[in-house]
């Protein structure tokens, strides 16, 4: 599971980084929480690599336990 803070602003931010979390292999489940500005990905993948795929469309993500 990765969990990712990232700025959620608006309804196309959000449509955006659906978009391109969809695109990524190995994910079973995704979910966004617009409360918490927070990303939620399950299945075969690395924070490191949903954040690529977040910053390739110029969002900033962070790990969400580097507080």
């Amino acid at each position: 599971v990765v969990e990712l803070r990232v700025g959620l602003h608006c309804d196309e931010c959000i449509k955006k980084i659906l978009k391109a979390i969809k695109k990524i292999e190995d994910i079973e489940t995704y979910n966004v929480d617009t409360k918490l500005n927070k990303v939620i990905v399950t299945g075969n993948v690395t924070n490191d690599e949903v954040i690529r795929v977040l910053q390739k469309i110029g969002k900033q993500a962070t790990t969400w336990e580097s507080d």
